[in-house]
């Protein structure tokens, strides 16, 4: 009921003074603009028809059908459409059969392939939707390694429903990262060129931002459909990447709590046992992140101490006090209960709940992102509402309270890096 309740109010403020436009402002009470393609409103879309919002998914459907055109000269990232737009659809789709949305995903899927038109196949960053062309960023040819690996769900969903060779193109990056050399025990650096199609900076390897997704794909594509002709994992060396950085690593990233339900997820479908442990243990860490906090609330990054202080072993850099509303906690939290059905993870997000509702929610509606989680008095509200929020972190939050393990079921649903369920197909040669 709670989690109804913050998405009824998420959108009293969205519709109120941002409706149709990329990001609710809620202190200012207006809007702000990324791609101007109403991006919380299509990430909102499935969340709402989960939860049952009936009235308001009407409206914005009646909005997505009269209102939404990709033939604009604006330049959009290629993974954030990806994941946001394309990979929202096509969940709408297929959780209401309504084949408007279906067609939208067919008009924003087809204006992007321009991005893979580049030497070595590994797609630009930035696409111009209405000019059909795409470039890299202005101060480089490289791409992250996750953008271009956690697109491969949607596009792959896309073909399917299709049969359009034209997708194709994205199982070639699949083939052709997993070929590249300069991995280290199973870690892959940051960044990839778009020239040469080989890594480039290899010294800097991550878990967390511009590489993140490139692991959870790695399970999610096998889940999905695996039908390549590779091991989608390597059953030996998985494990042993996540120990090596977890013990060596003394910084962490909130994006990195997505980590705990991909390891729960891998060992549920037959990845080593280990994996669970890993994930039993990473899970209590990014809940201390929360709990150690003075809103209860995580940090943006944190710094491990390994000298407690007052039972307080988290530092955080002034410069990292912020929390975005991200969800990758609330998600792990989810899969973790889904597979152990320990009560605990459902105290741990109520926990999490109410200190959203203490120091986010704006009384006129919406959330806001805060600038300092160790200050309980003035968090220093930042005067954003991201779209994930609804797409992601208020989704995760229903699913995780829910009683019905068959609403968005994890041996029917694989969830897209941006919480969108896409269908899991049988498997062919």
């Amino acid at each position: 009921v709670m989690s109804f309740h913050f998405l009824q109010h998420a959108w009293k403020g969205y519709k109120a003074f941002a409706w149709g436009h990329d990001e609710l402002k809620p202190i200012s009470k207006t809007h702000g603009e990324w791609f101007g393609l109403g991006l919380t409103l299509i990430d909102a879309l499935d969340t709402m028809w989960i939860l049952g919002l009936k009235d308001e998914f009407a409206e914005a459907r009646k909005w997505v059908e009269t209102e939404l055109s990709f033939s604009k000269n604006v330049d959009v990232n290629l993974f954030e459409s990806t994941i946001r737009i394309l990979g929202g659809l096509l969940s709408t789709y297929h959780l209401t059969g309504d084949t408007l949305f279906l067609d939208k995903a067919k008009d924003i899927g087809f204006r992007l392939m321009p991005a893979f038109k580049t030497p070595s196949k590994i797609p630009y960053s930035d696409v111009n939707l209405g000019k059909g062309t795409a470039h890299p960023p202005r101060w480089t040819t490289d791409s992250t390694v996750a953008e271009v690996t956690s697109i491969q769900l949607e596009f792959r969903e896309l073909s399917r429903l299709t049969q359009d060779p034209q997708y194709q193109v994205l199982y070639e990056v699949t083939r052709q990262v997993h070929r590249l050399e300069g991995k280290r025990d199973g870690l892959v650096p940051m960044f990839i060129n778009t020239n040469s199609g080989k890594f480039t900076r290899r010294g800097a390897f991550t878990l967390g931002a511009r590489a993140d997704s490139y692991y959870e794909y790695l399970l999610k594509q096998c889940r999905y459909k695996c039908s390549f002709g590779f091991q989608c994992l390597d059953r030996v060396s998985i494990a042993h990447w996540v120990k090596l950085f977890l013990h060596l690593c003394l910084i962490q990233d909130h994006l990195v709590c997505f980590l705990p339900g991909t390891l729960a997820l891998g060992a549920h479908n037959g990845l080593p046992a280990d994996h669970m442990d890993l994930a039993l243990q990473l899970m209590e860490t990014c809940h201390q992140m929360y709990a150690q906090m003075e809103t209860g609330l995580s940090p943006e990054i944190a710094h491990f101490n390994l000298q407690s202080n007052n039972g307080r072993d988290i530092d955080v850099k002034p410069a990292d006090r912020h929390n975005l509303l991200r969800p990758e906690t609330i998600e792990s939290l989810f899969y973790m209960y889904r597979f152990t059905k320990d009560s605990k993870y459902r105290d741990w997000g109520w926990d999490i709940l109410q200190s959203f509702n203490k120091y986010t929610r704006v009384p006129s509606g919406g959330y806001t992102s805060i600038s300092n989680v160790r200050d309980p008095v003035y968090p220093a509200p930042r005067d954003k509402m991201e779209s994930f929020f609804l797409g992601e972190t208020l989704k995760y939050l229903f699913l995780l309270f829910s009683d019905d393990n068959e609403l968005i079921s994890l041996d029917k649903y694989v969830f897209n890096t941006e919480a969108h369920p896409l269908p899991i197909w049988p498997s062919t040669s």
